[in-house]
């Protein structure tokens, strides 16, 4: 739920009340260090709009609000059903609510005051929103984390949705409270706030003492007839979304998207599974460095009241700092990608600064569970974009559910490349995020592209966190700072299909590409969290570190896939070179024998020859620009005798120079005794594989 839980507001001194107040109040706030706001209020007499307009659906009988506690659309449809008029009346109220302001906005265009009216239309619209309910505030909520698709105005207003809505009476809280732990309040706590430190759609918080352990504690309490209307907006919202599939005719099923989000909504109202999904996500993410998860507390917990540990700070999008995004996108790797359980709502009022300078996540409502086969196959397809493989990415979207098997994949594959071309074009820490999914969006409709259910809530964690970030530096790309660690899993996943994808990524025809691999091997050693290495980009460019970190990645278990590739190459280059140094040789003794060569190299030798000189050069981190330019292309490098003649002189050039290949030696001394005894094998290892290589063109040449 979006809520500013836990954070910004310390409560006043608790007031005298009144001799007929049956507010129950106990102890004194607790002290805070220095907070920005001062709590939310809501007295007897004040009212939050929601409940003053729309306190009508709040009118179900004990046994038809039980029967809707789970997202079940036959049992919403069957109480509602029965109550024709409030149906009818709340499409009414929506319908003529919303019609009001765009008829509003259109007036404002036929008058040209559009732009002076933009920030009067952005409060009224948030007022809306508000008496509308909770169902059309989640949906505010998501967009209102887009910088770069709201205009600022709506943006300004929209965010104030998070954690700034007028909260429900302490009195009717306290009753909950009280109802729902079946204890009275002042034997659960020795202190509590006389007001909530926060409301949102869903409920408000308060803070308060444990009175067995004396811990602070943030109480979270719903909001009274939320399941009920909630319930009703999405038997509404189901049908609209019906009816729009068949008059527009969408590809994707809506109502399977609405159904999906309404059931991680249900889900959310349940505060006794955010426990537990709290205190799941703390298991998984709680050791990584500079993340915060606040403990739960969860057999004190019900349906309708969360108790969880109390964390102060400041929103993560109001003190811009750039670590903790980082930090937030290792995170969100980890949720997506490694472990599959991901936050699924990771909206401004969700993430803080915790004053110990820690990325701090509340609220576990709404969590979205990724399979392992569609984390495999979003990896594959996050590979295949970034290097520009569209037939294989269009081949990636009928794996993920996006088109159907029998979608024109040649077709499909050219809209792509037209689609991805140019923003692809731009390197990988340039793609948005945003961007793709709008560039995609024509394609989508042409080639009937579906949105499987639970694609949408990834989508929506990943824009939102993009979102997050460019409040902070409008240059921001999620994909750039996410690909890293996806090329990280790549290159060391013990998986049967990444590594089946790694070998697809780096051969074509037999025919190795190592652009690629420089490609991944580099973006993989930004994969960083410690702040010593993100402070100074200087640092990635030390030539030292960068071989030593290549190293220990190739010598470790991890790296092993990866090592055999390497290994198999330098025998392919070296036993190239052996060739080409006796064609060099024995031309420049005996210039009329060169036509009668008996061992003049083939064309993938001397692919293989060029493939070993950019070998040495990464590893020594001293290319230059134009090898790092030359692609390889069958057919294509090699004109004649002199240009392999030009590439035999270069690799014993690199041989040949302390200063290029010192780098690699100069290290070894500093790895750990386990890598240094690997390499120390390799020598044999690639004997073994020179000798099986001679022998076979030995024998290739001899009897073929």
């Amino acid at each position: 739920m979006s809520m500013t839980l836990l954070l910004l507001f310390a409560p006043p001194p608790v007031p005298a009340l009144p001799a007929n107040q049956q507010l129950k109040i106990y102890g004194k706030p607790i002290n805070h260090r220095h907070l920005k706001s001062s709590p939310v209020s809501a007295t007897r007499d004040d009212v939050d709009a929601f409940t003053e307009k729309s306190s009508y659906l709040f009118k179900l009988s004990s046994t038809d609000a039980d029967s809707i506690v789970e997202y079940d659309l036959r049992k919403i449809a069957s109480v509602y059903r029965r109550k024709p008029l409030i149906l009818l009346r709340r499409v009414f109220q929506v319908g003529t609510t919303f019609g009001w302001w765009f008829g509003s906005r259109f007036v404002d265009e036929l008058m040209e005051r559009s732009d002076q009216m933009f920030p009067v239309r952005a409060a009224e619209l948030r007022k809306i929103l508000v008496e509308l309910g909770p169902a059309y505030v989640k949906i505010a909520q998501a967009v209102s984390s887009r910088p770069d698709l709201i205009p600022p105005s709506y943006l300004d207003e929209l965010s104030l949705l998070q954690d700034q809505i007028t909260p429900f009476s302490s009195e009717v809280a306290f009753n909950t409270i009280e109802q729902e732990l079946g204890l009275p309040i002042d034997e659960l706590f020795s202190e509590i706030s006389p007001e909530p430190v926060a409301a949102a759609s869903l409920g408000q918080v308060y803070q308060a003492r444990l009175r067995q352990s004396g811990r602070v504690v943030a109480v979270k309490v719903q909001r009274p007839g939320v399941q009920a209307a909630i319930s009703l907006d999405i038997f509404i919202l189901h049908f609209i979304a019906g009816l729009i599939r068949k008059a527009r005719k969408f590809n994707t099923d809506l109502q399977a998207v609405v159904d999906e989000w309404a059931s991680s909504l249900f889900r959310e109202l349940d505060y006794k599974i955010e426990a537990k999904n709290g205190l799941k996500f703390r298991q998984l993410y709680g050791g990584i460095q500079d993340v915060l998860i606040p403990e739960m507390y969860v057999e004190q917990t019900t349906r309708k009241v969360l108790i969880m540990e109390w964390v102060e700070g400041q929103k993560l999008s109001e003190v811009k700092d750039l670590y903790l995004i980082e930090v937030g996108v290792y995170c969100s790797f980890n949720q997506l990608l490694e472990k599959g359980f991901y936050h699924a709502d990771p909206h401004p009022g969700n993430l803080f600064r915790s004053y110990d300078g820690k990325l701090a996540y509340i609220d576990f409502g709404m969590m979205g569970e990724f399979k392992e086969e569609l984390r495999e196959g979003f990896i594959e397809a996050c590979l295949h974009l970034v290097n520009r493989d569209f037939d294989a990415l269009a081949k990636d979207f009928v794996t993920l559910g996006l088109l159907p098997p029998t979608a024109e994949k040649e077709a499909v594959t050219k809209a792509l490349t037209g689609v991805f071309q140019n923003a692809v074009a731009k390197g990988v820490r340039n793609i948005s995020f945003g961007d793709l999914l709008g560039n995609l969006g024509a394609t989508m409709y042409k080639f009937k592209f579906r949105i499987p259910s639970y694609f949408s809530l990834v989508i929506r964690s990943l824009a939102v966190l993009e979102g997050i970030a460019i409040s902070s530096n409008p240059n921001y790309k999620v994909l750039g700072s996410t690909y890293p660690y996806i090329a990280r899993k790549v290159l060391t996943d013990s998986s049967p299909q990444l590594k089946s994808s790694l070998v697809a990524l780096l051969y074509k025809e037999g025919v190795f590409r190592i652009d690629r691999l420089e490609s991944l091997l580099t973006e993989s050693l930004r994969a960083r969290t410690e702040k010593a290495l993100v402070k100074k980009q200087t640092e990635d460019t030390d030539s030292r570190l960068i071989t030593k970190e290549i190293l220990s990645f190739t010598l470790t278990e991890k790296g092993a896939f990866v090592r055999e590739i390497l290994l198999q190459e330098f025998a392919k280059g070296l036993d190239a070179l052996g060739i080409a140094t006796l064609d060099y040789f024995t031309s420049a003794v005996i210039p009329f024998a060169a036509p009668f060569s008996f061992s003049s190299l083939t064309e993938e030798d001397r692919i293989n020859l060029t493939n070993l000189r950019r070998l040495l050069l990464l590893l020594s981190r001293v290319q230059s620009s134009k090898s790092a330019s030359v692609e390889v292309k069958e057919g294509s490098i090699y004109k004649n005798q002199t240009t392999y003649s030009e590439e035999v002189s270069l690799v014993f050039y690199q041989l040949a120079s302390a200063q290029e290949v010192l780098p690699i030696l100069s290290v070894i001394p500093e790895l750990p005794p386990e890598l240094q005894q690997e390499f120390l094998h390799l020598p044999a290892d690639l004997a073994g594989r020179l000798i099986s290589r001679a022998v076979a063109r030995t024998i290739r040449r001899m009897f073929l």
